[in-house]
């Protein structure tokens, strides 16, 4: 299973948001997409359920966020690959 990383952590919008949605036009079945970035991406979340993609996030102590997103059709990423 392949897994692609977007930093986008302190990136001006709409940048992080146009880096997500390429990156997610090109994510092959069975992929996942980590993004990292400094603020929760509320507008990114129905975009997601609307492109029929799953995704878990992750607060990280220092106030930016984890997000692990694949296809909905797909397994849930296992124990072993959870968000730290």
């Amino acid at each position: 299973m392949t897994e692609r990383i977007i930093d986008a952590r302190w990136l001006a919008p709409p940048e992080p948001m146009e880096l997500t949605l390429a990156a997610l036009e090109v994510l092959e079945p069975g992929g996942r997409l980590r993004l990292l970035i400094h603020r929760e991406p509320h507008m990114l979340f129905s975009i997601l359920e609307e492109w029929g993609y799953a995704y878990l996030t992750h607060a990280n102590d220092d106030g930016s966020y984890d997000i692990l997103i694949w296809h909905q059709g797909h397994p849930a990423p296992g124990s072993d690959q959870t968000l730290p």
